[in-house]
């Protein structure tokens, strides 16, 4: 497929290339039925959607078969996983904003707090095959944030328990898919309650993650992968990038945007803009997951980008570096919503919290505006509860 796109019509175009994507099927009905029942059932519940759909060896898995997974790790992939936990911490421990204190005219004072969560799960899905970097995405970035506690669930294999060991995670839990999500989220008589589940998964978690994120902060919803790049001049490498983030499966979306046709591969969708401002305005429609710019003129919009969910700039900047040693996080907003959200940071593992002082004179001054609104909603207990602090300002 190839389209030629303007900056009219870049919405428009997009929508198209969105539209190639299959829309997914609904398994709402399957997962709701799961959830439910393990919030009944507990335990039981888990054990049997185990044998069902696991290896049925489920449960917390200990430390000791932790560490031994981590000394009896292949050396470089240790040291490879160590590299990026350190990156990523950098990364993620930079992103922690400065608490503020405001002092209003009236006299009170407001102070933003920064708050960590307490419990958070990171889940790693275990379908093709392990992925210990998404343990390092969720539980490095959870640590930055100075959550207390770090729980995993994924399966027991050896590179995801040595990962675990190496974030020092509090536990994991050798469990999988829907259950996975709705024993984090409810607690059963083994499974602490969390508070924020992080992290990839099928049709099935993430279903499960939509219908308990009433009840728990989850990072977002994980659709198919997808790649937009950008290429001004030529690369050798603009095909290779593609084919790689084709490669986590059929569903990725893999598009290339180019002013020469001749700079489209033919191993992607290939849109043709007339200029790179066109470029632009089709990135910011689709709003990619991830956004790749390769040569001066594509690199120099750079400063311009608002919807992606990671940008990498530069010939040598490979989307794949940032799935796993860049330290940037590769858990990122995808479908389009790299236009309102953010990708995992420690800002998910944290809340802002207000903490209010009034001393005497400001509540009188406060007490008189405030009734005034308070009886206009209605509540007239309100406005008697801030009166009484003008009528008796004691204690």
């Amino acid at each position: 497929m190839r389209r030629s796109c303007t900056v009219a019509d870049a919405a428009v175009v997009a929508a198209e290339v969105r539209a190639t994507v299959p829309a997914a099927e609904s398994v709402a009905a399957e997962v709701a039925a799961i959830v439910e029942d393990v919030r009944r059932r507990g335990n039981a519940a888990v054990a049997e959607y185990e044998y069902r759909f696991g290896d049925g060896q489920w449960g917390r898995v200990h430390a000791a078969r932790l560490a031994a997974a981590l000394d009896a790790l292949d050396p470089d992939v240790r040291q490879a996983l160590e590299l990026a936990a350190a990156n990523i911490s950098a990364v993620a421990a930079a992103g922690l904003d400065a608490e503020a204190e405001v002092t209003l005219d009236q006299g009170q004072t407001v102070r933003l707090r920064d708050v960590p969560v307490r419990r958070a799960a990171v889940y790693a899905p275990g379908g093709r095959a392990p992925y210990p970097s998404s343990v390092l995405m969720g539980a490095v970035t959870a640590r930055a944030a100075g959550v207390d506690e770090v729980i995993v669930a994924a399966p027991a294999h050896p590179v995801i328990l040595a990962a675990a060991a190496l974030c020092e995670v509090d536990e994991v839990y050798a469990i999988g898919g829907a259950q996975a999500i709705a024993a984090l989220a409810h607690g059963t008589e083994s499974v602490p309650r969390v508070d924020v589940i992080v992290g990839p998964g099928n049709l099935y978690v993430q279903e499960a993650k939509r219908q308990v994120s009433g009840i728990v902060g989850i990072d977002g919803f994980a659709g198919p992968s997808d790649l937009c790049v950008i290429v001004s001049e030529h690369s050798e490498w603009a095909a290779g990038d593609l084919r790689a983030q084709a490669e986590h499966g059929p569903e990725s979306l893999v598009v290339a945007v180019a002013e020469d046709p001749a700079l489209l591969p033919d191993d992607a969708i290939g849109v043709h803009v007339d200029s790179m401002d066109a470029a632009l305005a089709f990135a910011e429609a689709l709003a990619p997951e991830h956004l790749q710019l390769m040569g001066a003129a594509a690199e120099a919009l750079a400063p311009r980008v608002r919807s992606a969910g990671c940008l990498f700039v530069g010939a040598h900047a490979g989307t794949a570096f940032g799935d796993y040693v860049a330290g940037s996080n590769h858990t990122l907003p995808t479908e389009g919503a790299a236009r309102f959200a953010s990708g995992l940071n420690v800002r998910h593992f944290r809340r802002r919290m207000a903490e209010v002082r009034i001393p005497p004179a400001a509540a009188a001054a406060l007490a008189a505006p405030g009734a005034a609104i308070a009886r206009a909603e209605g509540f007239e207990a309100h406005a008697a509860s801030m009166e009484a602090r003008r009528e008796n300002p004691a204690p």
